[in-house]
């Protein structure tokens, strides 16, 4: 889960802690992607209670990608246009089980990687520093469209997937068709992230916080499952995700680089831990909060508690291209599993300011 910007934070939090192709996905996913707006209500996915019936993924591909080997899923059709899906912290590539068939009707090649430290990607050396600052999950993400031959892509993504996809956004516009962000501009700005919030706020990054400890690190090693499913009913208040729902996204939590990858993660944020110098120019660039270009949609989940207030205008400055958002009710913080078919929507319909743009001005 993501540490949103002193900027950008405005809602208190009250509501306490408790390839693959399209054919070997269920047919019940197979249907096209259904008309979207600017509120989306979650009752549909609160009806999909019977493992049985839920689809999945096939067999995983899996390619070398810069330091990694990188396991991915991949549904549609090979020569359609690229959509890269991405995953956020403690979720999987399963939050776009349902959202990669919806785009795959559409004709698009959907990928959807593990990140570093999750489920099948693995680094390619034991002596590889288990990196976790914010630009190396872009690399990984450009290193993976480089070994996947894919030009530009519209990249779509929540939480780390969210920076992940923002990052690429600002510093290589040239590999991105259009961005789907939920919970808007995530870049961090560590020097920010050193002044304190109000404790109300403070209380709600207790995880944050436990990992910068010795004792954090031990717990998320022991109990990573507990932590993993204390944090969804938290983030999303409204879901009622099932056990099978979890623990197949639990599954991937196993990676051997999981904990170090977690640790060191929100540890850099909090400039608790240092990251790789190599690096240094690429964070003085994300520092300066780099204005993002490409045509962009940001959405976020009504019931997120970390959704800021302002119906997306905190930061809404930091996107100058082609521009809209979307608040979806009664949706938490895992926006593409919650609400499949409105996020596979945000991606067709960003997709579709590109052909606006291209069309002669009458």
């Amino acid at each position: 889960m993501d540490m949103i910007s002193r900027r950008t934070l405005g809602k208190a939090v009250g509501r306490g802690v408790a390839a693959v192709s399209a054919a070997v996905l269920s047919p019940a996913c197979s249907r096209a992607v259904s008309s979207a707006h600017n509120q989306a209500s979650p009752a549909a996915d609160r009806r999909r209670k019977n493992p049985a019936t839920e689809p999945s993924f096939g067999p995983l591909k899996q390619v070398r990608a810069g330091v990694l080997n990188m396991g991915y899923a991949e549904a549609g059709p090979a020569r359609g246009p690229a959509v890269i899906l991405l995953h956020g912290w403690p979720y999987d590539i399963h939050s776009y089980v349902r959202v990669a068939p919806l785009l795959a009707a559409r004709g698009y090649r959907v990928i959807v990687p593990y990140l570093r430290g999750y489920g099948t990607t693995r680094f390619l050396s034991d002596k590889t520093f288990r990196n976790a600052q914010q630009s190396v999950f872009a690399l990984d993400i450009i290193a993976l469209m480089d070994a996947l031959r894919i030009d530009k892509a519209i990249l779509a993504g929540y939480d780390w997937g969210s920076r992940t996809a923002d990052i690429i956004a600002a510093l290589w516009p040239e590999r991105v068709k259009g961005l789907v962000s939920v919970s808007g501009y995530l870049i961090t700005n560590r020097a920010a992230n050193k002044k304190p919030l109000p404790p109300k706020l403070e209380w709600a990054w207790w995880y944050q916080y436990y990992f910068a400890t010795e004792r954090g690190r031990l717990g998320l090693e022991q109990n990573r499952s507990e932590l993993a499913k204390l944090v969804w009913k938290f983030n999303s208040p409204t879901w009622n995700f099932d056990e099978a729902t979890f623990d197949r996204t639990a599954a991937s939590f196993s990676n051997p680089d999981y904990v170090s990858i977690v640790i060191h993660n929100y540890r850099w944020r909090l400039s608790l831990a240092e990251g790789d110098p190599r690096y240094d120019d690429l964070e003085r660039r994300l520092a300066e909060s780099p204005v993002i270009t490409v045509p962009t949609i940001t959405l976020d989940g009504g019931t997120d508690p970390f959704t800021p207030a302002g119906g997306g205008s905190s930061y809404r400055d930091k996107f100058s291209g082609r521009y809209a958002h979307r608040t979806l009710r009664g949706i938490g913080h895992n926006v593409p599993q919650e609400a499949p078919e409105a996020f596979a929507q945000a991606v067709v319909d960003v997709d579709g300011f590109r052909e606006t743009e291209r069309q002669p001005s009458k």
